[in-house]
């Protein structure tokens, strides 16, 4: 009887995964096919976020974050950099002093 109980369990959360799923994707395919809402401008196929405008639609004029990407190995030089420049401590005086 508990077998039972578990299979019908099973089939329920089952279902409504599925479901769930077929909703997700049914919104998320309504949402590419949407135009863009108040706050979006568009210009030349180009889109532009919300944040770029105030509350009355027009753009802001702000300075913006810029991030800059940087490779691997600058990363690692500026990181070993700042490692080598912090102030060292000697092992042989943190051994000394646990004996």
């Amino acid at each position: 009887m508990l077998h039972l109980l578990y299979i019908l369990a099973f089939t329920v959360i089952a279902f409504l995964a599925v479901s769930n799923l077929i909703r997700s994707l049914i919104s998320v395919s309504m949402g590419t096919q949407k135009r863009p809402s108040f706050g979006q401008r568009t210009a030349g196929g180009k889109t532009y976020h919300p944040e770029m405008f105030d509350d009355q639609g027009n753009p802001i004029n702000e300075p913006l974050l810029v991030i800059r990407s940087v490779n691997v190995d600058d990363a690692r030089q500026k990181l070993d950099a700042l490692y080598n420049a912090s102030p060292e401590v000697n092992v042989q005086d943190r051994d000394d002093d646990i004996n």
